[in-house]
């Protein structure tokens, strides 16, 4: 049967895992629900045997942190030890995740807190149809490198309104 699945949460890799919670909780208010916690590699429970199967072998161990936001969105954060740059170089021109969006009506309030928090804006807040809806976005940076885009409504009126359509006169 054909149904709309809903999402449950993303992984989001990180240079250094205490940092990256603290500015989730702090700047997004996400809920800390599991605080940074070392997962070994070994066979002997099951997150080790799953990790194992996800990640292969050969890692050790590596850290991780759960959150969720207001909507119950799991944020999933690894810190791997053999992670040398932020995880996210902008390269929205290959295949990937390239960005995650946040929706808040204080856009620029937003922006202005993850700017603060030592990320940064990627553009000037734009609207998506200037004069006749105040829908606006923004293209953001956290402190680690991951691109965080804005949304002032839900992506429902953002784009069921027809942000892409253009008359021909």
């Amino acid at each position: 049967m054909r149904y709309p699945r809903a999402f449950s949460h993303i992984g989001i890799t990180v240079p250094d895992l205490e940092q990256a919670v603290k500015f989730y909780n702090d700047v997004m208010g996400w809920y800390i629900i599991m605080n940074p916690t070392v997962v070994a590699e070994e066979k002997d429970t099951a997150i080790g045997q799953m990790c194992i199967d996800v990640f292969g072998t050969g890692w050790k161990t590596f850290k991780i942190a759960h959150l969720s936001t207001v909507d119950g969105i799991g944020i999933e954060l690894f810190e791997f030890p053999n992670n040398k740059k932020p995880q996210a170089e902008f390269k929205p021109f290959e295949t990937g995740v390239f960005h995650f969006s946040v929706k808040d009506p204080d856009v620029e309030g937003l922006a202005a807190k993850i700017v603060e928090a030592g990320g940064k804006q990627r553009m000037p807040v734009r609207e998506y149809y200037p004069g006749e809806k105040p829908y606006r976005m923004v293209y953001m940076e956290d402190p680690f490198g991951n691109i965080i885009e804005i949304y002032s409504h839900s992506y429902e009126l953002h784009y069921g309104a027809g942000a892409y359509q253009h008359e021909n006169k």
